[in-house]
């Protein structure tokens, strides 16, 4: 027999069907580690005890570079100390929450629930806010042949008039209108020119300043060009003032914009 004739003595298909398995094998235990990096170690909900797994489980820690600078850690094994204002309906594991709050909106439960990024502005390629008030960038315009909701009542879902709009906050690298800054109260200031800015000497006087703006996302709101209002589903008009607040009137965080998303969302479960 030649040397090399491995076909001659040697099963080749058995052989490649082996090495396949064990790769598979290798491939599936790696991707499980791996998707262990986050939320593991699994809590029972009902006793909040910790399921401690082995090291073979478990994925060494491994550092992330983040592109904006700073470095983060996963697996980092930080829990979600936040408490819960709610109560089991319950004893049974995958039981429903209560809330027990005043306003279960703003309980972070359910459909309120948020994560909790960086207290941070999202920001793009160039190291700015990535949504800013369309007020503050002069490049950006309303279509034509769109409506401006500028000016337009914000109505609620009971059918009563909220605020007005006063400005839209736009996605600048997405190119796209994120939310309607909503100036609560009645009296309605005149549509704003296009992109206006700041404040000029000679300009018409700024709305008053002791109004409350919240942010509107866009997702959660419904122009309407024949009755010229923006309608809002989700919640009614006696809960517009209690929707959180930006901590700078011309950026919003990341944490500030899961706030409010989540007290929109839970306005579908728990205002109707």
């Amino acid at each position: 027999m030649p040397i090399g004739a491995l076909t001659s003595y040697m099963d080749v298909a058995q052989v490649a069907i082996w090495v396949f398995w064990f790769f598979f094998f290798g491939l599936i235990f790696y991707l499980r580690r791996e998707d262990r990096r986050e939320g593991y170690p699994l809590e029972a909900d009902t006793t909040g005890k910790v399921n401690k797994l082995s090291w073979i489980w478990m994925p060494p820690a491994k550092t992330f570079n983040l592109f904006h600078g700073g470095e983060t850690q996963a697996p980092n094994y930080k829990r979600d100390t936040r408490p819960v204002k709610g109560k089991r309906v319950a004893s049974w594991s995958g039981a429903p929450y209560e809330p027990t709050g005043q306003n279960p909106l703003l309980d972070c439960i359910g459909p309120s629930a948020y994560a909790e990024r960086p207290d941070r502005p999202e920001l793009d390629l160039h190291n700015g806010p990535k949504i800013v008030p369309m007020r503050t960038d002069k490049d950006f315009t309303m279509e034509k042949s769109s409506p401006d909701p500028r000016g337009m009542k914000v109505v609620g879902s009971d059918g009563k008039v909220a605020g007005t709009v006063s400005d839209l906050w736009v996605d600048r690298p997405e190119i796209m209108v994120r939310y309607y800054e909503v100036e609560l109260g009645a009296a309605a200031p005149a549509k704003p020119a296009p992109a206006a800015g700041t404040g000029q000497a000679g300009a018409a006087p700024a709305p008053a300043p002791t109004k409350k703006r919240v942010l509107l996302p866009v997702n959660y709101a419904h122009v309407s060009k024949t009755r010229n209002q923006v309608e809002v589903a989700a919640i009614p008009s006696t809960l517009f003032a209690q929707i959180p607040t930006t901590k700078k009137p011309d950026q919003v965080t990341m944490l500030e914009e899961e706030k409010i998303t989540a007290y929109y969302g839970g306005g579908f479960l728990y205002a109707q």
